[in-house]
């Protein structure tokens, strides 16, 4: 399946903050984020993706149908410290899972940005950490760094094949 990363616009927000609401109770399984009395999860920073040139929520689609498969919100804030993106928050959708899409869409935004990256997977999720460790080190070919929870790395240019 191809697929495309298509930027949010402001008047589909209400799509994407009800995609993250269902990652974050996903996640709440392994990290310490509870629902608010209204049943929904707190995430502070989402209004700043429509707001802030150094964010950008994408929609994961299908190419040919634009069928939605999931997102992706990046961001400029590296917890180790420097300059480069960060993947903030990452889902696909459990009935695309497994057919490379979210491979495909990671690579996608790595392509996008030719700088240094950190990858933070969902804090005790292994399977989260075994699906980004495997995407980055085929990248990277195996030429990345994890500590404390975080992957980094820096994209291969193109005129230096791996």
């Amino acid at each position: 399946m191809n697929i495309i990363l298509k930027k949010v616009r402001k008047t589909q927000k209400e799509i994407l903050y009800r995609l993250l609401q269902y990652s974050l109770f996903e996640e709440s399984q392994n990290d310490r984020n509870d629902m608010n009395e209204d049943a929904l999860f707190e995430y502070p920073w989402f209004e700043s993706y429509f707001t802030e040139k150094d964010r950008e929520a994408c929609f994961i689609r299908e190419a040919e149908s634009e069928r939605l498969l999931g997102f992706v919100m990046v961001n400029t804030y590296m917890q180790k410290g420097g300059s480069g993106h960060s993947i903030a928050e990452f889902m696909v959708l459990p009935k695309f899972r497994r057919n490379k899409i979210g491979k495909k869409a990671a690579v996608m935004c790595f392509e996008k940005y030719p700088e240094s990256w950190e990858v933070s997977p969902s804090c005790g999720s292994e399977q989260a950490y075994l699906f980004w460790k495997n995407v980055i080190d085929e990248y990277t070919d195996k030429k990345n760094e994890y500590e404390d929870g975080i992957f980094r790395f820096s994209k291969i240019p193109v005129d230096n094949p791996k």
